[in-house]
């Protein structure tokens, strides 16, 4: 599965500090799977990440190979 980025670089946070997310917009992220109804792909910063999937396009909608759901 293929996914954009539609999301922002920096977030301002409620304390006045920048996060920067290691995800850049609009480029496309391979999804490597679901977890807990977040996308798990490979960030800027060369290593896996699970991110919420409002803030990713779908562009491929073909299914990650694992889909892990994990019910707590």
């Amino acid at each position: 599965m293929k996914v954009k980025y539609i999301g922002k670089r920096e977030i301002d946070t409620p304390n006045s500090y920048k996060i920067f997310m290691d995800v850049i917009p609009n480029k496309i992220y391979e999804v490597l799977s679901i977890e807990r109804g977040f996308y798990r792909t490979v960030d800027e910063s060369e290593e896996d990440y699970l991110y919420p999937p409002e803030k990713f396009e779908i562009i491929e909608n073909t299914p990650p190979e694992k889909n892990f759901e994990f019910v707590r």
